[in-house]
Order: structure tokens, then C-alpha cells, then sequence
């Protein structure tokens, strides 16, 4: 059956995505996607994502009408809930505190900053429950917590004198499968500080992926010929 432009677009986002999340690397990623833009058939496209399976889920049929799988940093959410948490709570006073990389968050995290700070980043970590709480309180100090666009966060926070709230987001969506993270307390002189962002290694991935989907579309002809379409239109 001959391959439509949305069907060579949904492999090519399930390409970026797994350059992405490291499933491969940019040479393999440069070959399979100027492949799929060439291909005029779905046998030519199916092959490109035979050993791509989306994390909790079944990769889309090429010829299926229903949306490629969100995937991101926080893409095996099934396999990152679960296990005993290797901590349940922060203190910094006149000092600091991090909780970084990967460890498994309790279901219910309490840190508390006094004349110090902290930081909380979810970004590779595991969680005890699918449903947590991380409580913040802080005097005259500060906590930032970092998570994926794709994790599930709620932020509800007291400032007095201070403040307790969402800072930048990276573009992203939450993920019905991912954990949801109530972040709660209050901040007296000091700050609670949320971001919402991707890691540096994700973000450098993501963007040598566009890169070399440019160049596969400069090689393939793509951009030229839908150029010359919407002219004739």
C-alpha cells in the first residue's frame, strides 16, 4: 500500500523521539529518517520502527489513523513507579541539600530549608507510589524542584514574604500513564521555586535530531516538492 506524507511524518516522529531518549544513535537515526521520507510504501516504512517499541505501549501501526505515542523524558513511567524509596525527606539549615539523578522519591517527601537551600529534581527519578506529595517548607531559604514537561505536577504553595510557584516550562505535555506530583508547604521569607524542563543530554538530543531531519529533508527532495505544491495551488 503507498505510504501517505502523515504516515512518513509518524515515523519520523517516533525517529526523533527514540534519538531522543537515546535508543539510537544520530548515524542510525540520519539513515532511518532520510529512508522515511524517500519511502513510498508502508513496507519500506514499517521496518524503521520494528525495534522501536514505545515504553508501556505498542508502537502505532504505520497505517493507523490514530496519533504516534507521546514519548519524552519521562516516557517508561510504568517501570519507574514501584520499589522503596531511597528518601522520604530534606533538611538544610545554614547549609544545603540535593536530590538528584537517579533515586526513588517516597510517597511522601517533606524538605525543609532554613538560612540554606535545596534541590529536588525529578527528572530521572523513580517513585515509591503513582500518586506523591512533596512538602516544601522553607525560612528564609530557598528549594527548587526540577521535573519532565511529561510528569503530572500539581503545585499548590503559600508565600508570605516570598514565594511559592511555577517558574519556566519547557513545551511538553503530561502523560496520562506518568506519576502525579502534588508539591505543597509554604515559604516565610524565601522561595519555592518549579521548573519544568528536559536534561541538557535531552535537549542536546532533541536538538541534533532536528538537525538531521533537515538535512534528510534537504536530501530527499521533500521541502522542494511541497514547495512547488502549494505554488501550484
Amino acid at each position: 500500500m503507498r505510504a501517505s506524507d502523515t504516515e512518513r511524518e509518524r515515523i519520523a516522529e517516533l525517529l526523533r523521539e527514540a534519538v531522543a531518549e537515546g535508543r539510537l544513535d544520530m548515524d542510525e537515526f540520519d539513515q532511518r529518517l532520510e529512508t522515511a521520507y524517500k519511502a513510498r510504501t508502508h513496507g519500506e516504512l514499517e521496518p524503521l520502527v520494528q525495534d522501536l517499541p514505545a515504553p508501556g505501549s505498542a508502537v502505532a501501526p504505520v497505517g493507523s489513523t490514530s496519533p504516534a505515542p507521546q514519548r519524552g523524558s519521562g516516557a517508561n513511567w510504568p517501570a519507574r513507579i514501584g520499589g522503596t524509596a531511597t528518601s522520604k525527606g530534606a533538611f538544610a539549615l545554614w547549609g544545603g541539600f540535593n536530590r538528584k539523578g537517579r533515586w526513588t522519591v517516597g510517597r511522601m517527601f517533606t524538605a525543609f530549608a532554613m538560612w540554606g537551600g535545596g534541590e529536588i529534581d525529578l527528572r530521572e527519578a523513580h517513585f515509591e507510589d503513582r500518586e506523591t506529595v512533596i512538602r516544601c517548607i522553607t525560612i528564609m531559604g530557598g528549594i527548587h524542584v526540577t521535573a519532565p514537561p511529561e510528569l503530572n505536577v500539581e503545585v499548590r504553595g503559600i508565600g508570605i514574604m516570598g514565594g511559592f510557584g511555577e517558574g519556566s516550562n519547557e513545551e511538553g505535555e503530561p502523560l496520562p500513564d506518568a506519576p502525579r506530583v502534588r508539591i505543597t508547604g509554604f515559604a516565610l521569607m524565601g522561595g519555592v521555586g518549579v521548573d519544568r524542563k528536559r536534561t541538557k543530554a535531552e535537549r542536546r538530543r532533541r536538538e541534533e535530531a532536528r538537525e538531521a531531519e533537515l538535512e534528510a529533508r534537504r536530501r530527499s527532495g521533500l521541502e522542494g516538492s511541497r514547495d512547488g505544491f502549494r505554488k501550484e495551488l
